[in-house]
């Protein structure tokens, strides 16, 4: 069975983005064939890029680095919950992904995202960055209006078309994390056939 992270990308107070990443794990946790898990990067109080040596070296020197890295090696396949600030990422989840390199490898990815026109410019922004951590990210995703999916918007009222989008990202997800899960047993860094 593959291990699969839903990530909260917003440290912001009052974040919708908590009811967003609830709302997914709910529709997740009837998938029989992953296991699934919430993270918040806002339990990880990772500062600014702190560590003097770059990630791709997986030489960690702060102790705050050891259980994100942890973590984030555990799983298989994340999905995404990430807001659009000024048609990006938030600065608190490219900082997330940032402070590591080779957890991420080979992995699968999905998105969720909200915001005035459904976040689809920080998808774009997270797909490029997913690119260079060689994270292979699927075609579906998940894109909520505020005006649409949110109450006054504020209370989230996620509308049925994206109960279903919810469930063809998952799918595509498991799907890929169970096949790249073959690929990382597989797989040794540096070795050339």
């Amino acid at each position: 069975m593959i291990k699969i992270g839903i990530i909260l990308g917003s440290t912001r107070p009052g974040r919708s983005g908590a009811a967003v990443a609830k709302w997914v794990y709910g529709i997740a946790k009837h998938f029989e064939d992953a296991e699934f898990e919430l993270v918040d990067i806002s339990d990880y109080e990772l500062p600014l890029l702190d560590e003097p040596i770059p990630p791709s070296f997986g030489q960690y020197q702060q102790l705050h680095t050891a259980p994100w890295a942890e973590t984030i090696d555990s799983f298989d396949a994340f999905v995404f919950v990430t807001p659009e600030y000024n048609h990006g990422v938030s600065g608190a989840l490219t900082n997330a992904i940032d402070v590591l390199y080779k957890e991420w490898n080979n992995k699968a990815a999905g998105f969720v995202s909200y915001g005035g026109s459904g976040s689809t410019r920080a998808v774009e922004h997270l797909r490029l960055i997913m690119a260079e951590m060689q994270v292979a990210d699927v075609r579906d995703q998940v894109a909520l209006s505020m005006e649409a999916d949110f109450k006054e918007y504020r209370i989230f009222t996620p509308t049925v078309k994206q109960n279903v989008a919810v469930h063809s990202m998952l799918e595509q997800v498991v799907a890929w994390g169970g096949a790249l899960q073959v690929l990382r047993r597989k797989w040794v860094p540096g070795l050339v056939a």
